[in-house]
């Protein structure tokens, strides 16, 4: 196990071997070819939308970055395509775009998926990498973990049926593909808040800690005030109270520019909400219609529609300094800037089945009191999986930030973003840890 250094000469990770990172990279792309295997031409020509890409050009865009960060960035090389700067470099294509471009065929770039690939492994796999073979490789790993929940959004989106994906890497061959028990799906509600302590603490990623991204550098002390937090989050029965008592019609409980967008938009309901015949709701998931599970997440709510709920509530979202000290502080440890402090929400061992709903192993979400091994120290639940959480804090850059040479990934959205924490049950469990900063516009309901 060796400890290299980021591009920029940080100690950035305890690291595994570049046979382990090929194999992690063949996994991320079995996923990838699951995603969208049994779709057809047709299904596979989306319309233009603003939260979608057309799938044929995100498959291709997924191998070009592989290609341009792993073989031509970490050790100069020519290019697999002559044209795959021009059809699949995300920052130089405009979104609209690429509905517009002579790709190639499904076949070509699936050829180039499999070229792509096999010249990374083979990297790898041929000699001891060095620090940028190992930063570069990880940097493609996760950006493929990414856009493989994408492509499970987009299928949401269009109202396709749900994917059928291999086995997880972490669990048995035979695990079934619903891996969590009735009881852990059914478990119920879990009401109630708990009080997290103030003082100052330390927001951010530490040197030597993990691969990190550049908007996680570094750790710096913020004070955070006392707190409650609920012990878990919203539930659909408890937003549906939101609905029925007018919420979407009553400006008191939005903001100025949420209740533009809520007018703008038209929005009555959640993404994907309907009244059910007879009285209540229910919800479309991926091709099919099914009655509200009431203990289970509401999805589908934006930042504005997070906000109004809680303000019905006469409560608040918290800040991501706040999300990020109920993950990692510990009432024992204190929230001193040189306490330590926990990588997950249950401690130092990596994600597993019983810690979290990741990795897709259910194709659904569960209730909000399952997987009480993932307890944070403070005793919050699901902190990580199931429903990305929204925070209140803008994505800002922290102090002394440098963008990393993927300058693209963080730099252009600063400002105008708002932070998302934790993942959810399509997210890979190696892509998370607490100072994971996810961002979206306010006005995003997909995820």
């Amino acid at each position: 196990m060796t400890r290299p250094s980021d591009p920029r000469g940080h100690p950035s990770l305890q690291c595994p071997g570049g046979a382990e990172l090929a194999a992690l990279l063949r996994d991320a792309r079995a996923r990838t070819l699951a995603l969208l295997a049994d779709l057809n031409d047709e299904q596979m020509r989306v319309p233009r939308l603003a939260i979608v890409n057309p799938p044929l050009w995100e498959l291709g865009h997924v191998a070009w970055f592989q290609e341009k960060w792993l073989l031509r960035e970490a050790a100069p090389r020519a290019p697999l395509r002559e044209d795959g700067d021009a059809l699949f470099d995300s920052a130089a294509i405009a979104h609209d775009t690429r509905w517009e471009l002579a790709l190639p065929s499904r076949a070509g770039v699936l050829d180039y998926l499999e070229r792509s690939l096999a010249a990374a492994c083979a990297r790898l796999e041929s000699r001891e990498p060095d620090a940028r073979d190992l930063y570069f490789a990880q940097l493609a790993l996760f950006h493929e973990d990414m856009h493989g929940e994408a492509f499970a959004y987009t299928r949401q989106t269009l109202a396709l049926p749900p994917p059928e994906l291999p086995p997880p890497a972490d669990g048995p061959a035979d695990e079934p593909r619903d891996a969590s028990s009735t009881a852990e799906r059914d478990a119920g509600a879990l009401p109630g808040d708990v009080a997290i302590p103030g003082g100052r603490f330390l927001l951010g990623a530490t040197r030597g800690a993990t691969f990190v991204f550049d908007n996680e550098k570094w750790a710096h002390a913020v004070v955070v005030a006392p707190f409650r937090l609920a012990r878990a989050a919203v539930t659909q029965a408890e937003f549906a109270e939101f609905v029925e008592a007018g919420g979407y019609r009553r400006a008191e409980f939005w903001c100025e520019a949420g209740w533009r967008w809520r007018d703008e938009a038209g929005a009555e309901l959640p993404l994907h909400w309907r009244r059910a015949h007879g009285g209540g709701f229910e919800r479309r998931w991926f091709d099919r219609c099914t009655a509200l599970e009431p203990n289970r997440p509401v999805l589908h709510v934006n930042w504005f529609e997070a906000d109004a709920y809680c303000r019905f509530r006469g409560r608040r979202l918290p800040t991501e300094a706040e999300w990020e000290l109920a993950a990692s502080g510990s009432p024992a440890g204190g929230v001193a800037p040189d306490a330590a402090r926990r990588t997950f929400p249950w401690g130092e061992a990596p994600p597993a089945s019983h810690h979290a709903h990741l990795g897709a192993r259910a194709l659904d979400t569960v209730d909000v009191s399952a997987f009480a091994a993932g307890d944070s120290a403070f005793g919050v639940r699901q902190l990580f999986g199931n429903v990305w959480e929204w925070t209140a804090s803008d994505f800002v850059p922290y102090p002394g930030f440098v963008a990393d040479p993927y300058r693209e990934y963080s730099e252009p959205w600063f400002h105008t973003h708002k932070v998302l924490r934790g993942g959810c049950f399509v997210t890979q469990p190696r892509l998370l840890r607490n100072t994971w900063r996810n961002f979206y516009t306010p006005d995003h309901r997909n995820v």
